[in-house]
């Protein structure tokens, strides 16, 4: 079988959406939209995906870093016929072109897979959508036979014209040696004053070809983005597909319509997840994980049974089986959660190994630690593993109990079955089973007389 080439749009300056950044960077469930449709090239196993751009050029490079990208520049924004033809040059003759668009960024790789199946040297294959209000589209003509014969702009179309109901997606698949022949043939005679594309239609036709027409499950799958009311539009469709989908998957969701997934969501059986909670990135929940309301979890493992409460945020950690977290906690980057574990409200966690059954439960900051089986961590208890130049580590053995309002100073060892009283600040290690009191010895003076005004 030939090369899949996939040629993606990306040149336009969307005015309309009034902003210095390029259209296709703006996000769509926290990705920008052409990153989706890079994604969605790749699926398909395109062997290259040559992207045209213009407006913002040097921040769209500088934004996507992904290697498979060939950067093609259209200097002049001319029509969509005059961008596909920046990227001929790069073309191989035998190539199979898809044609995509930066700002459509959710169109199903199954519908580009059905379209590209279409697709042989006699053939053009083009996605077409049927819409109830199709104003502002390219209209299908079909002839009394049923059968594409060309596409008609809206501003260039007839009143009868302007009745058809299926309208041009302006993605299609089409042979490169055909578009090596019809596109320096385009004209720029129409209203618009552009190359259009479309025109290759007609083009294809009068030389004989078929046109293989395909639609896509969803009208939204195909729907671009023009302006910020658009943009929402499109990220409500993206998040309640993505609820349908975890609910179809084993998860109840308290309101559908109030889980954002900003990434790639895997989950077990038997969830509960709450209103206002975000993922984001790569996220993996086990069965039977509740989640509260208002957390963000982002690029995290939370096994089977765990628990978090409300307004908790989890970044970069490993939670372990039947832990509970929050509310209010924050679990930062590098944080690994034995079974059992808990970790209470205004907490705050970084690069901390914590055994299973271990506790912090509320008020401490516990950073750069590892903390055995077991351990108590009292309330206010910070490890201070920062001298302001260099982190250190604490280590706490097994059954550790680690009194209130303790400052550990790393880097330090604490060994196991150890007591910490409270309000202590330890500097050196302490040995197995002893106890450790660095405080001030307590004073209480008699007939004390409180300072009076003047």
């Amino acid at each position: 079988m030939s090369p899949l080439h996939v040629v993606i749009l990306a040149a336009g300056q969307g005015s309309r959406m009034k902003s210095a950044l390029p259209k296709v960077l703006h996000p769509v469930a926290g990705r920008p939209m052409l990153h989706h449709v890079i994604a969605t090239a790749k699926q398909l196993g395109a062997e290259r995906i040559h992207t045209v751009i213009g407006h913002g050029a040097e921040k769209v490079r500088e934004t996507t870093t992904e290697a498979s990208v060939n950067w093609v520049t259209q200097n002049e924004q001319l029509g969509t016929g005059h961008a596909v033809a920046q990227a001929l040059p790069d073309l191989p003759d035998d190539a199979r072109v898809l044609v995509l668009y930066g700002d459509v960024p959710l169109t199903r790789h199954d519908t580009l897979e059905a379209l590209v199946g279409t697709l042989d040297d006699n053939t053009l294959g083009l996605l077409t959508v049927t819409m109830d209000n199709p104003h502002g589209y390219g209209r299908i003509v079909r002839n009394a036979e049923g059968k594409v014969v060309s596409i008609v702009e809206q501003k260039d179309a007839t009143p009868e014209q302007l009745a058809i109901r299926e309208v041009n997606t302006g993605i299609l698949a089409v042979s490169a040696k055909h578009l090596k022949t019809w596109l320096p043939a385009l004209s720029n005679s129409n209203a618009q004053g552009e190359y259009y594309l479309t025109d290759i239609i007609a083009m294809a036709v009068e030389q004989g070809l078929s046109v293989s027409v395909s639609q896509p499950e969803d009208p939204y799958e195909v729907q671009g983005v023009n302006n910020r009311l658009q943009l929402a539009e499109l990220e409500r469709w993206f998040q309640r597909r993505e609820a349908d989908r975890l609910m179809t998957e084993g998860a109840t969701l308290a309101d559908p319509a109030r889980v954002d997934v900003r990434g790639e969501l895997t989950i077990g059986n038997d969830l509960w997840i709450d209103v206002n909670v975000v993922f984001e990135g790569k996220v993996t929940l086990g069965s039977n994980v509740s989640i509260g309301p208002g957390c963000v979890i982002k690029d995290s493992t939370i096994a089977q049974g765990a628990e978090i409460r409300a307004n908790s945020v989890i970044e970069g950690a490993t939670i372990g089986a039947n832990a509970q977290i929050g509310p209010f906690a924050r679990i930062r980057p590098g944080t690994e959660l034995a079974a059992n574990t808990k970790v209470g409200n205004f907490v705050e966690t970084k690069k901390a190994v914590v055994g299973e059954g271990s506790k912090i439960n509320h008020l401490s900051y516990v950073g750069d630690a590892s903390l055995g089986r077991n351990v108590n961590v009292g309330a206010g208890t910070i490890t201070c593993n920062y001298d302001g130049v260099n982190k250190y580590r604490t280590v706490i053995g097994d059954g550790v109990f680690v009194g209130s309002n303790t400052s550990l100073v790393a880097p330090v060892t604490i060994a196991a079955g150890a007591t910490i009283g409270a309000g202590s600040t330890i500097t050196r290690d302490v040995a197995d089973s002893e106890l450790a009191v660095a405080r001030g010895r307590q004073r209480n003076i008699s007939g004390w007389e409180k300072p009076g005004k003047n």
